[in-house]
């Protein structure tokens, strides 16, 4: 008897071990025999359908000469997976739980455009409710191979797709749907960082087909129609170049026989070259096409050196007359040839002396007609100028509008 209550109270001083949580339980119990590798599906005919929601958050970087865009997007995946169905009386009212990505099976759906995923933070898990709906949300920074055209810059638009698609399972295992409708995603901008460069226009979205290895693969595709704020190239670049060619316009008051035109035109020439080195790396690498706004630095300096060379050759044709060393003038000789020894001008050397006056004035009046001659000829020659300044930019302006609302 004494051994008996000995044995009793024993019993009674042990403590009672603890039971699992429902949670724990509930874990356990759908995991337990779940294969991850095994579409969740009871009847193996029947399809996975996977929805698929995508939410742009920012454009961080666009990389005309190796042709990607770097991109943050939110991206979420909801399907439903059979095997991970409870009843939520049976563990405590639990209706949702969240459980490792890796413990159970997640579709291999791809973005078909993806160079290199950037740094995102880890998400290692999903959330999972009793009817088997299973939630996928992360967010990717992802690097895309994107066709870019950057003919219009700074007043270029962007479309850059991201396809998605099962790598292995054809659409009779997996098929792709989206979760919002089309018009909902295209139109939704609420998460988009829109202080930056770039604007987001809309995110239109289309499902299809494709064919490949005698099997059809369900796809979605969405495009991201984006559009660059020209605001700071414009007041950065363009608007400097501008004022550069108006000076050299100006410069065309100059007097051309004062030598101040040529000098000023080769300062301007020579800022202008400073000017394009330092902003070299402000321009976009591509190696398709030359941008327009290359074009129009080019064509700048081209235009300067046009004005150059023109004022360089008016002025030689003002100069082409005259001698290169002039010792002293007719009357500078004739005064040091009878000034000093006192000599008397005889009637031959009088009628001489006219002559020569009367043909340096000859020569003046020629010199006062060549001048107006060249001063013609400087004034024809800027107009044309002008003419092919005012063409070149009118035609750019109308290519740059062309490109920027196609």
């Amino acid at each position: 008897i004494i051994y008996f209550c000995f044995i009793v109270n024993l019993a009674e001083c042990v403590p009672e071990k603890p039971k699992r949580s429902a949670l724990n339980q509930l874990t356990r119990t759908l995991l337990r025999k779940y294969d991850s590798g095994v579409r969740p599906v009871h009847n193996w005919t029947s399809s996975t359908t996977v929805y698929i929601d995508l939410i742009l958050q920012s454009v961080l970087d666009v990389d005309g000469k190796t042709q990607s865009i770097t991109t943050s997007i939110w991206y979420r995946q909801i399907w439903r997976d059979e095997f991970l169905v409870w009843d939520p009386e049976d563990f405590d009212g639990i209706t949702e739980l969240s459980l490792s990505s890796d413990a159970i099976w997640v579709p291999d759906v791809i973005v078909t455009e993806f160079v290199e995923e950037g740094k995102s933070p880890p998400i290692p898990y999903v959330y999972v409710n009793s009817s088997g709906s299973v939630r996928n949300y992360r967010p990717i920074q992802a690097v895309l191979a994107c066709s870019l055209e950057m003919y219009a810059f700074p007043f270029d638009r962007q479309n850059c797709s991201l396809t998605f698609r099962s790598w292995l399972h054809s659409v009779k295992e997996i098929d792709l749907a989206l979760w919002r409708s089309a018009e909902a995603i295209a139109g939704d901008k609420r998460e988009f960082m829109n202080d930056g460069e770039w604007e987001l226009l809309s995110v239109p979205s289309q499902y299809w087909h494709i064919r490949q290895d005698d099997a059809d693969y369900a796809q979605i595709q969405f495009n991201l129609l984006i559009r660059r704020r020209p605001l700071l190239y414009v007041v950065g670049l363009l608007i400097p170049s501008i004022f550069l060619m108006l000076v050299d316009v100006v410069s065309f008051c100059l007097p051309l026989n004062s030598g101040t035109r040529i000098a000023f035109k080769i300062s301007i020439l020579l800022g202008y070259t400073v000017f394009r080195v330092n902003l070299t790396d402000e321009l976009p690498a591509t190696a398709r096409r030359t941008p327009l706004i290359g074009v129009f630095f080019a064509v700048c300096m081209a235009m300067l050196m046009l004005s150059l060379i023109k004022s360089i050759l008016v002025v030689k044709l003002l100069h082409h007359s005259e001698k290169e060393v002039k010792q002293m003038s007719l009357s500078a000789c004739l005064l040091d040839r009878y000034g000093s020894a006192g000599h008397s001008l005889s009637e031959s050397e009088l009628v001489s002396l006219r002559m020569a006056f009367s043909q340096e004035d000859s020569e003046s009046s020629a010199q006062v007609e060549w001048l107006s001659l060249c001063l013609r000829l400087d004034r024809l020659l800027f107009r044309l100028y002008l003419l092919v300044l005012a063409v070149y930019t009118g035609t750019l302006l109308l290519l740059w509008a062309r490109w920027s609302f196609t």
